[in-house]
């Protein structure tokens, strides 16, 4: 696929990006090259390669699943800068 200066204008109106005329054919070619290296990984063979999260071995920390009724209020507002009753304080911003 190959990315011409009608694609780029469409790239940019869709994106709300504006692109100078001046720069649509700089764009077509970064974007030109941005596919070709796509087009390269395309070509990896990675038949049985197992999908990883993170470059390093591990596995991720899970608490248990346990339903309860909360009673944590006072714990979740601790760090608000302002608080009543448990609650959030926020500015009134509607007049």
């Amino acid at each position: 696929m190959s990315v011409d200066a009608k694609t780029v204008r469409r790239i940019g109106h869709l994106a709300r990006i504006k692109i100078e005329e001046s720069q649509v054919n700089a764009y077509a070619g970064e974007l030109n090259a941005i596919l070709g290296f796509v087009a390269q990984l395309d070509e990896v063979d990675v038949d049985g390669v197992e999908p990883m999260t993170s470059v390093l071995p591990m596995t991720q920390p899970l608490r248990k699943d346990e339903v309860n009724l909360g009673g944590h209020a006072e714990r979740i507002v601790a760090n608000a800068p302002l608080s009543e009753d448990n609650f959030f304080m926020v500015p009134k911003v509607i007049e």
